[in-house]
């Protein structure tokens, strides 16, 4: 019965959909109290797998969060998890961990990477993620070799929300040139021209690229087949958009750890 009911808290049903089927099958009545205790019982596994040794070299890591309500000490509060999902050297995928922060700083930032440190990466060549507030300088703290690429594809769409829905199309058309560009030399002569083009009408959108050039620049320095794969961070958007389905009918976690819970039960799936 046990691990009926933890097979059906990480398939995303609430305690009370839980207890509505087991009565429903079984004849019998469980308490909510009964059904956080058993999947309590997978807690060690969760500290485990969090702190398990890593790979020494990552090639390739992707950072992203989702936010989820919780509610803490009778308040309804909202944290981020953040995923971090790495690619080693031989190609394959290992979620590396999930964090929860209710902020984001340069001090969060320092924990997370010196936790991933301790726990065996000696280096990471190239780390991609959002504009988080102090991830570059907690990277450059960390793994001072690492080269950071802001995901262009957050910059496309935080550009295009200053752009009328009748001219996004064409709009986007423009930035091609721009981020497909051979060159960082020739992409900010792109950048000019679709400045030339729109910027009378849409400053604030021009504005976004120039604010976050310093971010996006790095991917110039590589190959298109590497561009690729560095200058979004789906992969890891990917696994967040699965873990929603199994969270879609809570509204509101009791605590962090039945965050994790759920999380880590789902993260194969």
């Amino acid at each position: 019965m046990a691990d009926k009911i933890i097979s059906m808290y990480a398939k995303g049903m609430t305690v009370r959909d839980i207890q509505s089927h087991i009565e429903d099958i079984y004849g019998a009545s469980i308490s909510s109290q009964t059904i956080s205790n058993i999947t309590d019982r997978i807690l060690p596994k969760v500290e485990e797998w969090r702190n398990r040794q890593l790979e020494e070299i990552y090639a390739i890591v992707y950072i992203d969060g989702h936010r989820y309500k919780v509610r803490i000490d009778g308040q309804i509060k909202e944290r981020t998890v953040y995923g971090i999902l790495g690619i080693d050297i031989n190609g394959r995928k290992d979620l590396l961990g999930l964090w929860i922060s209710e902020t984001e700083t340069a001090k969060y930032w320092l924990s997370v990477f010196t936790d991933i440190r301790n726990r065996g990466v000696k280096d990471i060549l190239i780390v991609t993620s959002d504009d988080l507030p102090g991830i570059q300088d907690a990277i450059c703290a960390v793994f001072t070799d690492s080269a950071y690429q802001g995901c262009v594809v957050h910059v496309i769409r935080n550009s295009l929300k200053y752009v009328s829905y009748q001219d996004r199309k064409e709009f986007s058309k423009s930035l091609k040139s721009l981020y497909k560009a051979p060159t960082e030399e020739s992409a900010l002569t792109s950048l000019d021209e679709v400045k030339k083009r729109w910027g009378s009408e849409y400053p604030l959108a021009l504005s976004v690229w120039y604010r976050n050039w310093d971010r996006i620049r790095t991917m110039f320095r590589f190959t298109e087949e590497i561009r690729r794969l560095i200058y979004t961070t789906n992969p890891i958007e990917s696994f967040h958009r699965q873990l929603r389905k199994v969270t879609k009918n809570r509204s509101v976690f009791p605590t962090d750890t039945s965050v994790l819970k759920l999380l880590y039960l789902d993260r194969k799936s």
